[in-house]
């Protein structure tokens, strides 16, 4: 029987890259088998989508979910929005969508996507359409996520119930336990992680 890869997303700043943690988390990601999901755009979703493509012999791709950018008299689609998707991105996915920030919890937000979409999620340090993000995946759609941050603030409104951890040590034993659960998924250790 063939199993599909594990998809993992991860939320954080379009405009803060998050580097080291974000580029190492993501070439961590290839190593181990899965594919990795962000919004497409710059910040984390580019600098983790950056390192998981530094990885030559990975089984997964780098999918964005890319927001819409609207003509300002008619509301209609214009095309992706602009800067989307980096040039990490493997298998952008174009939407109709374009809601984020405070608005990312709203049916016209492409969050909804994201997070359904991801086995599991990593959130890094980013503003109100991170943590919009992270409220869908803990309240509405029961996704696992953790937080890989220095400081709880890192992401605004951070519910008490999801766990925060600085250390890439403890965020891939989150991954591995959460990602033991999906038919076909076998874990080994990279060798140079």
């Amino acid at each position: 029987m063939r199993y599909r890869l594990p998809v993992v997303g991860v939320l954080g700043s379009g405009r803060q890259p998050c580097e080291p943690q974000a580029s190492t988390l993501g070439s961590w990601l290839a190593r181990i088998g899965v594919h990795l999901l962000t919004g497409g755009g710059r910040g984390v979703m580019e600098g983790v989508s950056r390192g998981f493509c530094s990885v030559p012999e990975r089984k997964g791709l780098s999918i964005g979910i890319i927001p819409a950018r609207r003509d300002d008299e008619t509301n209609a689609y214009a095309g992706p929005k602009t800067g989307y998707p980096n040039a990490y991105i493997e298998l952008p996915i174009q939407t109709h969508l374009h809601r984020s920030g405070e608005m990312g919890t709203d049916y016209s937000s492409r969050n909804h996507i994201n997070v359904l979409t991801s086995n599991l999620l990593i959130a890094l340090p980013g503003g109100s359409g991170t943590s919009s993000e992270v409220l869908l995946a803990v309240t509405t759609y029961h996704r696992p996520v953790i937080a890989y941050v220095s400081d709880r603030v890192q992401i605004p409104n951070l519910p008490e119930c999801v766990r925060a951890e600085s250390e890439l040590e403890n965020i891939q034993k989150f991954i591995i336990a959460n990602l033991a659960q999906e038919p076909g998924f076998e874990y080994s250790r990279p060798v140079d992680s």
